[in-house]
């Protein structure tokens, strides 16, 4: 038989072409790549099904750890009550609502003694005040208007005015006048008899006479007029309104007669007298109509002191 017959027939080839072709064939490398796929896949499953219920084991033997350690304190707050993390805060809060009715029943004392001096108290209550112990003796509040009450009453065009006028605050009768002098040069009148008060400063928008001068206030000082009361020569007492200056605290001060003024008090203005603003130079002369007239003064005076008195009454 010829090779080549015997390659025809149905024995296999031994050739290690066909051997090799026939072990390493692509579809058989595929399978397996798949199946190693496979099988990594199912171990790293296991993996993680077993570390997962590792942590849930450790999780319950912490919660289990943390149960006890709970209902351990608790016992102990149980058994010793003044160890509590809010018992401070209770007594603090107990020692503040004890103050506070302390100075409650102080307060009600002060009223209880207020009223004892009302002349239409009922008998009842005169009962009740004379059982009631005598308060002891401390400061008692102050009832007057603070800073910040005066500053919210006392606004005017969104600035805070730092004066009030006094209650006997009046408009004059006299046609009082000041008279500003520069380096001898004559300056406009200024009428200062229509309102009860007048405000000087640097601040242009709420001053009623305004100062320019770099060392004046933007608040500087007020003309005031004031109802006082006089003695005539016949020894009776009477009425009238006077002008007044007053220095609201400036920096370079108030001066009259070249004398310089306390600040936040008042000072009586006499006809003639001479103002002067810190360091500027303009001199104010304070005159009324009659001023050149000294009979004239003393018959006006008495006239517009009349007229003022039947006014007020």
């Amino acid at each position: 038989r010829s090779p080549r017959r015997r390659s025809r027939s149905g024995r296999r080839s031994r050739s290690p072409r066909g051997r090799r072709s026939r072990s390493h064939s692509p579809h058989h490398g595929a399978v397996r790549v798949k199946q190693e796929r496979e099988d990594h896949c199912g171990r790293m499953k296991e993996e993680r099904k077993q570390r997962h219920a590792a942590e849930q084991e450790q999780r319950r033997d912490r919660d289990r750890s943390g149960d006890r350690d709970r209902h351990k304190e608790h016992a102990d707050r149980r058994k010793n009550p003044g160890d509590r993390p809010g018992a401070r805060g209770h007594e603090r809060d107990a020692q503040n609502l004890r103050e506070q009715q302390a100075e409650r029943e102080l307060h009600n004392e002060r009223r209880r003694e207020h009223r004892q001096g009302e002349p239409n108290a009922e008998p009842w209550q005169a009962e009740s005040k004379q059982k009631e112990k005598p308060a002891a003796n401390k400061e008692k509040p102050s009832f007057e208007l603070s800073g910040a009450l005066l500053e919210d009453s006392n606004t005017f065009r969104g600035v805070v005015i730092k004066y009030s006028e006094p209650p006997e605050a009046r408009i004059p009768k006299t046609r009082w006048r000041l008279y500003p002098f520069k380096n001898d040069e004559f300056l406009p009148v200024m009428y200062i008899h229509r309102q009860s008060a007048y405000l000087l400063g640097r601040h242009r928008r709420i001053a009623d006479i305004p100062i320019d001068h770099p060392s004046c206030s933007k608040q500087h000082a007020v003309f005031q007029y004031r109802l006082v009361e006089y003695t005539r020569a016949d020894g009776t007492v009477g009425r009238r309104v006077r002008p007044y200056i007053i220095d609201l605290g400036s920096g370079n001060g108030t001066f009259l007669n070249n004398q310089r003024i306390e600040p936040q008090r008042y000072y009586e203005l006499k006809e003639k007298d001479v103002l002067k603003f810190g360091f500027s130079s303009r001199e104010y002369v304070l005159l009324h109509e009659s001023s050149d007239k000294s009979e004239a003064n003393t018959k006006d005076d008495d006239e517009d002191e009349e007229k003022e008195e039947e006014s007020d009454s």
